[in-house]
């Protein structure tokens, strides 16, 4: 596989440059000083936004878009094989890379690069996590899947070794990526279109737990079936986080509800209670999902303690959770 200098700037052309996916991707490269190209099916505000920030934009997909001096073409799995710049870029030996592929590029440039991968919650984990990390001066470069008040989009380009993206596991792109930290909040049947069954979806979340480096930390829901499947024989640490504080490194216990319909709930860290939590928010619907919203803040609990010990566990009682 063609690997980028991302030291030597060079021209990138982005198929389908106006997805939010893709479009964080360039926002990143116009920040390294590449020159960015891109061709979208219509003007829109995340266009607009690119453009502003230097990227050049044709709309309509045609070969003439690819410049001959195009150092490589990065394209969605929604591209399909006969797309004329695809097919262009091939004639004129531009190499090729799928967005999951050069998105695992991208992490391997930052010492920690940490994927929230599962079936569900990840835009809201990494928008709750990344939330944190900004407001606990980290810098973060941020990649989420969806808007982001805090940082009026989906991309923010930090100046630190530190990197946040979501991992999705749909035709198995988070397999191309390479985390440092990855979390698995869930692991349910979906996506069937691409996946034969339960078990194909669940072998793909332990080859992406593989990925992680020794070193490096999987963070893990312990109420998933079979745990032992995800984690064992794994080169890197693992923290467990769940409702069972028999079976997690991290649990909620005493959870309730105030006058406000506010959930609250006991960290329970190795067995051992450490603080009181109060979630700051509303949470007025069924209750298995106020137990979803705690996974997902013991999961950022836990990572924030392993990840920075400048962080306190009083700052994690304070989020907000939107």
């Amino acid at each position: 596989m063609y690997e980028l200098d991302f030291n030597t700037p060079a021209k990138i052309h982005f198929t389908g440059i106006g997805g939010i996916s893709m479009s964080g991707l360039a926002e990143i490269m116009l920040s390294k000083g590449f020159t960015v190209t891109g061709s979208d099916s219509r003007e829109s505000k995340i266009t607009k936004h690119l453009e502003s920030l230097g990227a050049t934009i044709y709309y309509g997909q045609k070969a003439s878009n690819v410049a001959a001096d195009t150092e490589v073409l990065i394209y969605t799995a929604a591209v399909k094989a006969d797309n004329p710049e695809l097919v262009a870029a091939t004639q004129m030996n531009i190499p090729l890379l799928t967005r999951a592929e050069f998105l695992g590029q991208i992490m391997k440039n930052y010492h920690t690069a940490i994927g929230v991968s599962g079936t569900h919650g990840k835009t809201t984990t990494t928008s709750m996590l990344s939330q944190i990390m900004l407001e606990a001066n980290t810098d973060p470069t941020i990649l989420v899947g969806g808007i982001m008040p805090a940082i009026n989009g989906n991309t923010r380009i930090g100046h630190s070794d530190n990197m946040i993206t979501e991992a999705c596991e749909y035709t198995n792109s988070f397999l191309s990526f390479a985390p440092t930290i990855g979390i698995i909040l869930n692991v349910a049947a979906d996506h069937l279109d691409f996946f034969k069954d339960l078990d194909d979806i669940r072998h793909s979340f332990r080859r992406y737990a593989e990925l992680i480096p020794e070193g490096g930390a999987l963070v893990i829901n312990s109420d998933i079936d079979n745990l032992d499947y995800f984690t064992e024989g794994l080169k890197c640490n693992v923290i467990t986080v769940g409702s069972d504080p028999e079976k997690s490194m991290y649990s909620a216990a005493n959870i309730t509800y105030d006058e406000f319909a506010r959930g609250s709930y006991d960290l329970v860290v190795n067995g051992e209670t450490k603080t009181h939590i109060v979630l700051n928010t509303i949470f007025t619907i069924h209750l298995h999902l106020l137990l979803l919203l705690i996974l997902w803040v013991l999961t950022i609990t836990a990572l924030l303690l392993v990840y920075s010990s400048t962080v306190e566990l009083t700052d994690v009682s304070s989020t907000k959770a939107n």
